[in-house]
């Protein structure tokens, strides 16, 4: 468990449109990541339209959340691109929308060259885990990442500072 005192806010150059993490996206979440370094933090309110049952948070978003925090956590730690290749999810408690929840990424394991295992953890009001998943992600350099046609050129120097800064 963290604050957002003691920690540097990870840039965002907020210049696309994804769901998770877009600052200009308004049916997005918004995300904002912080980091010390060795984690990667966020805290995220998730609205009502964005609920499954009643008032409790749908699963689909909770694993978004996920994904975004330990997508995040490679890309500013292991200072690579990748791409999700597998990620797990348990849902341990019921989350429910309107509070806000802390979620929290690390590198579990970077054993293999192109490839990284992540762990990410959603944390309710009360600090009580409710959720948690276990990613594989694919590694990337900007070279193979421009090759495959992944990433424009825009995209590439927009990451720059994430990567280099």
């Amino acid at each position: 468990m963290c604050s957002e005192n003691n920690l540097t806010e990870v840039p965002n150059s907020g210049n696309h449109n994804c769901f998770g993490c877009s600052p200009g996206n308004e049916c997005g979440l918004r995300m904002k990541f912080y980091t010390d370094q060795k984690s990667v933090f966020s805290w995220v309110t998730v609205p009502p339209h964005l609920s499954g049952w009643s008032n409790l948070v749908h699963g689909g978003v909770l694993s978004t959340i996920l994904d975004e925090i330990m997508s995040w956590t490679a890309i500013h730690l292991l200072k690579k691109f990748i791409l999700t290749k597998s990620m797990t999810v348990d849902f341990l408690k019921p989350v429910f929308v309107g509070q806000q929840l802390e979620v929290q990424g690390n590198v579990a394991d970077t054993g293999r060259k192109r490839e990284a295992f992540m762990e990410g953890y959603i944390y309710n009001e009360d600090k009580k885990l409710c959720v948690k998943a276990n990613g594989t992600f694919a590694l990337f350099s900007p070279e193979s990442v421009r090759r495959m046609g992944i990433l424009g050129e825009q995209a590439l120097k927009d990451f720059d500072e994430l990567l280099n800064g």
